[in-house]
């Protein structure tokens, strides 16, 4: 007898209870299981539109919150075209309220709805502080910049999302002297990377390039990965006391982003489309006072700055550094979520290899 049965899909989330989830779907029984705790079940039908608990809540209401965020954004990730999902209530209308309060679920003419836009706004689904409020406002200068005091740098994995097109899990994580100054050194001296950065050197000199970043409070260096596997290096900052403050009317909490992606194999289109938006993303959610992306691109990088055009970034205007002619390149909040551009920019691009992707090799860079 031929089974006609749909091959099981596979998800994995990471809340900032720090168990990963795994998801699993078998012809719509959806479950989510958590390392040495009990499984949490979901029925979904046939076309992805309802999700509706099936096993009694965990004693934990926190663990049934993760799952239920679990479930709705493998739903999501699983039906990428998909605005909302309804949700069904029966026998868990408690455990769904904390949903509600936090604008995961919404009340809608009597059902509960899941919105796409809103759930990619739940910090506590990607960052590993979850969803701490954000660190009180205190104005301090630095030099003659005025901007608020920023919170304390994290340490370790900040960011983790699952990338389905690629069956691999993205990670940013802080940058250390003792654990990424090989690779750094290495990445630097690639002649890809130095054309842009010009930071080619030797291990000393990179030593201290790491060291004053590390110790600059405007800047969070970080390092990329694919399931573990470093293969690049970012610069987060503050736009207000960064170099290009001056350059435009930078908000108190505008973020910007350098990059290098040091191997080769990760410069392809099926890459770029899982870290950029997922960069963005940690950007937005890291503070939820961020309206604004920026970045400041070489001028005459035509492919770099048509990759970031076609990924939602505006070309403002064009104008001179010390060290070079830079566009400055901006996304806004309410687009990235609006536009739903934690997406790839196209179907194609996800699904092309990345040796045969148009490269976007240093996007952002320096």
């Amino acid at each position: 007898m031929q089974d006609h049965r749909s091959p099981a899909r596979e998800f994995a989330a990471f809340p900032a209870s720090g168990r990963p989830l795994r998801v699993v779907d078998h012809d719509g029984v959806v479950t989510v299981e958590a390392p040495g705790g009990e499984a949490v079940g979901f029925a979904l039908s046939r076309d992805g539109g309802t999700l509706r608990p099936t096993s009694a809540p965990p004693a934990d209401p926190a663990a049934f919150r993760d799952a239920m965020l679990a479930a709705l954004e493998a739903v999501f990730a699983w039906s990428p075209e998909r605005e909302t999902v309804a949700v069904e209530a029966a026998g868990c209308e408690a455990g769904l309220d904390v949903l509600v309060a936090s604008g995961v679920l919404a009340r809608d003419d009597g059902r509960l709805l899941a919105r796409a836009d809103t759930l990619m706004q739940q910090p506590a689904l990607w960052l590993a502080r979850g969803d701490a409020s954000p660190f009180p406002e205190r104005f301090v200068l630095t030099g003659d910049r005025r901007h608020p005091l920023r919170r304390p740098k994290p340490a370790g994995v900040v960011y983790a999302r699952h990338i389905p097109w690629l069956g691999e899990t993205l990670t940013f994580r802080t940058a250390t002297v003792e654990d990424d100054l090989d690779a750094f050194h290495r990445w630097m001296n690639d002649p890809r990377v130095a054309a842009f950065w010009s930071e080619s050197g030797d291990l000393a000199h990179h030593r201290r390039y790491l060291e004053g970043l590390i110790a600059d409070p405007h800047m969070v260096p970080m390092i990329g990965a694919f399931d573990g596997v470093p293969f690049a290096w970012f610069e987060i900052y503050w736009a207000k006391e960064n170099r290009l403050g001056p350059f435009y009317d930078a908000d108190d909490y505008d973020r910007g982003w350098h990059v290098a992606v040091g191997e080769a194999s990760r410069r392809g289109g099926a890459s770029i489309g899982a870290w950029l938006p997922s960069l963005v993303h940690f950007m937005l959610l890291d503070d939820p006072r961020t309206r604004r992306i920026v970045g400041e691109p070489a001028a005459s990088h035509v492919q770099q700055i048509r990759n970031l055009e076609r990924s939602g970034f505006a070309r403002l205007k064009t104008f001179d550094f010390p060290h070079k002619r830079a566009a400055l390149v901006s996304l806004s909040r309410e687009r990235f979520f609006a536009d739903r551009l934690w997406l790839p920019a196209s179907s194609r691009e996800a699904a092309a290899p990345a040796e045969a992707a148009s490269p976007l090799p240093l996007a952002g860079a320096a």
